[in-house]
């Protein structure tokens, strides 16, 4: 049993007080100000709710209302995070209604999904606000029935005092519980304990989504609303010259054409903030047949854009100053320009004893590049808002998965202050860190300020997919001294690209080789980039673990066993300080992929890769089986073994798990965004290829490591190592090794010389 204080600073997340007209109040920070619509479905109809603050309300016949904070993409923290706080609390689960909080700056501290950290950061404070209202509830039937406290018991929302028999379910001491004072310190429950918390609970929005009911952006409608669309430049490094709008205006349903900026002249941006294209052409109309036909009519000239820079805050509050430079960039050139940054010195990111003297003395040295080109994030659903601005108020209602990054920019664009401007937050058709770039509510806003008009926004697949704010392009080439005795004795890895470094030089297999080096290097670039699925680890995972995977072949040594051998010296002996990953951990999931995958005997015809990776706190490791037919890779098997501590609900854990793994052999195989003149040259799925169906594993097990840690991310860590697992596959049935993604034109090109 944990024991947590339940009064803090003004940070706190908890206090208690008394509503006007009686009723229970449970402030929450991040927590707080929704605008629940309440939903009663188990026990019927209540004749009155008693707030714990607009993310408790509990009705007078013990029906619960919990608020979930964080924008839903997909990754289900609708459904896991009030699992959280319904065990906490106590309540029988069949009796919870749950919806979507709205976004309030000013009282949420955290409403932001990404990262896979949101179960995390809302682990102890989601626990610690259903323990403390559960024991407001306990005292106040303590009080009415007089009796001690620790004689009553709760469970599935009733309160029992066995004794004197009596029992109530919550909403009958809602409003005496308002009154009560919290203690200073409140008891958590011991895991075991736990009812609902590790158990596989439905999607509470699935009927929803079933029924077609309304609950994305594209779904919304408003009396007077006018659709809206933008036309950008087509290209990166090119700007809007002038266009013609008086040859569209008279086309039926057009309302207005107009250009405008993204941004203020001058105005700081954030991390978070596109840094794309600041001037865009919008078409206003009824309908969104007429919008588009009058933008396919529209006549715009565009014109070679000149280097530019702009402020951007960091994350510490420092700002630093950005360049964009001018061009048209070209893959072909892209590759070039990074094969000869690979040549020049780099920044060391770190060194462990002598690795020059290691590879100067070696008895073999083996060296590889691994490349990989841009991604587009593709969503189901593309990007779109609603937006209605009037002269002193703002209301927002589309896809994001970060609100608060969002906001400044917002009121700096519109000329309104925070406090009036209001973030409804839609369920996301997928968001892969592409909806943390909340500028298409900028862009909604102000055209719903020029026109005066509520507007929905909406983008064409083309629009979506030639925006921007793609996944890099990187180059990472790893070198391994092997000594006379065939013992590793030095690991380099220098690796960059445009416009960043994928490096992560803590990660392992640093703090297992006596000398290590690892560089970066980066290229900057007008082709605007951002977080996608796992940053940088999409693509480094990849290439170190099929390093890893050739040097263990070079060295005789089984993949599993050589990796083992390392994890083993990191934990007994490790190398430097600043290691960032549990060894013991690392082996256990290579441990548990070994057992579930009976990987010594994959069976007639399977050639098995494997792969593991730890980022977002959590440790995955991956064997991929496939088998060759008709002289084409076919995935028949994945199996996952994942550390990421207490699994809230397994269910949704596993399938999250298989939805990373199919994106990622999809990325694997087929993704690749090429550019010609700074435009990019896929616009749409007949020319990006996507996974299909057909193509998926016949079969995937994600299997969980039972323990008693925190949780950690999970809507990550399994995308990276399947693209290293595919590789090794690859190799097994193939005998050659794939250095370049996507691998399948390579496989596609032997094929046809055999």
């Amino acid at each position: 049993m944990t024991i947590v204080k339940t009064k803090l600073n003004r940070r706190s997340f908890l206090k208690a007080s008394a509503l006007a007209g009686g009723g229970m109040i449970l402030s929450f920070s991040w927590l707080t100000g929704c605008k629940p619509t309440p939903k009663q479905e188990a026990l019927g109809l209540s004749d009155e709710w008693f707030e714990l603050n607009s993310y408790i309300k509990i009705g007078d016949n013990g029906q619960v209302t919990l608020f979930s904070p964080n924008p839903e993409f997909g990754s289900n923290v609708k459904t896991s995070m009030p699992m959280i706080l319904g065990d906490e609390l106590d309540v029988d689960w069949k009796n919870v209604i749950v919806e979507q909080a709205d976004f309030y700056p000013e009282r949420y501290e955290r409403q932001f999904t990404g990262g896979s950290q949101g179960i995390r950061q809302g682990w102890k404070p989601l626990r610690t606000a259903g323990a403390a209202a559960r024991y407001l509830l306990v005292a106040a039937a303590a009080q009415t029935w007089e009796v001690p406290a620790e004689e009553i018991t709760t469970s599935k929302g009733m309160i029992k005092h066995d004794g004197s028999g009596k029992k109530a379910h919550y909403g009958e001491m809602a409003s005496l519980a308002a009154t009560l004072d919290l203690p200073e310190e409140v008891k958590l429950k011991a895991i075991h304990d736990f009812k609902i918390i590790g158990t596989s609970r439905k999607n509470v929005d699935v009927e929803k989504i079933l029924t077609g009911k309304p609950l994305f952006a594209m779904d919304f409608k408003k009396e007077g609303m006018l659709i809206a669309a933008i036309v950008h430049p087509p290209a990166f490094g090119m700007k809007l010259k002038s266009f013609n709008g008086d040859s569209i205006k008279s086309m039926p349903g057009v309302k207005e054409v107009f250009s405008f900026n993204v941004h203020n002249e001058g105005y700081v941006q954030n991390a978070f903030d596109t840094t794309t294209h600041q001037e865009l052409v919008a078409i206003v109309g009824n309908t969104t047949w007429e919008v588009l036909q009058a933008k396919s009519a529209l006549k715009v000239d565009w014109e070679k854009a000149p280097e530019r820079e702009f402020k951007m805050a960091g994350w510490g509050g420092n700002e630093t100053t950005v360049k964009v430079p001018e061009g048209l960039e070209n893959s072909e050139g892209h590759l070039a320009r990074m094969q000869e940054f690979a040549k020049k010195p780099a920044k060391v990111l770190r060194k462990d004893g002598q690795p020059e003297e290691a590879f100067k003395n070696a008895a073999k040295v083996l060296e590889r590049t691994y490349t990989a080109p841009f991604l587009s994030h593709n969503c189901m659903e593309p990007v779109n808002c609603f937006a209605h601005v009037t002269a002193d108020k703002a209301e927002i209602f589309g896809p994001t998965q970060a609100p608060e990054f969002i906001m400044n920019t917002l009121s700096d664009r519109l000329g309104l202050p925070k406090e009036k401007i209001q973030i409804n937050l839609a369920r996301m058709g997928g968001g892969f860190g592409q909806r943390a770039y909340s500028h298409h509510m900028v862009e909604a806003a102000v055209i719903s300020q020029k026109v005066g008009a509520p507007v929905k926004m909406m983008y064409t697949r083309e629009d979506d997919m030639t925006y921007g704010i793609y996944r890099p392009t990187y180059t990472v080439t790893y070198r391994a001294a092997i000594d006379k005795n065939g013992n590793l004795t030095a690991i380099h890895l220098k690796g960059g690209g445009i416009p960043e470094t994928p490096v992560a030089q803590n990660r392992f297999p640093a703090g297992a080789v006596d000398n290590y080096l690892a560089e970066g290097w980066e290229i900057p670039s007008n082709i605007t980039i951002g977080a996608f699925r796992a940053p940088r680890s999409n693509f480094i995972a990849g290439a170190e673990q099929s390093f890893l995977d050739e040097l263990a072949d070079e060295m005789g040594k089984d993949p599993i066993e050589f990796r083992l051998g390392l994890l083993k010296r990191a934990k007994e002996n490790p190398v430097g300080s600043n290691n960032d990953y549990d060894p013991d951990r690392y082996a256990g999931v290579l441990e548990l992929v070994r057992e579930k995958s009976n990987w010594s005997n994959p069976g007639p015809g399977i050639h098995r890769g494997v792969s593991a990776y730890f980022c977002h706190n959590s440790y995955v490791a991956e064997v991929l089986d496939l088998r060759m037919k008709d002289n084409k890779p076919v995935v028949e098997n994945v199996y996952a073994a994942v550390d990421c501590g207490i699994v809230i609900n397994p269910d949704a854990a596993a399938n999250m798990g298989e939805g990373a793994i199919v994106d990622g052999i999809g990325n694997a195989f087929f993704g690749d965004l090429p550019f010609k003149d700074g435009v990019p040259q896929k616009s749409n799925f007949d020319q990006y290829r996507m996974i299909r169906m057909a193509e998926a594993p016949k079969k995937i097990e994600v299997h969980f490591v039972k323990n008693d840690i925190d949780p950690t991310g999970l809507g990550e860590p399994l995308f990276p190592p399947i693209f290293g697992a595919v590789a090794n596959a690859l190799h097994k049935a193939t005998g050659k090794r794939y250095y370049q993604q996507p691998y399948m034109p390579e496989v596609e090109s032997e094929i046809s010389r055999m």
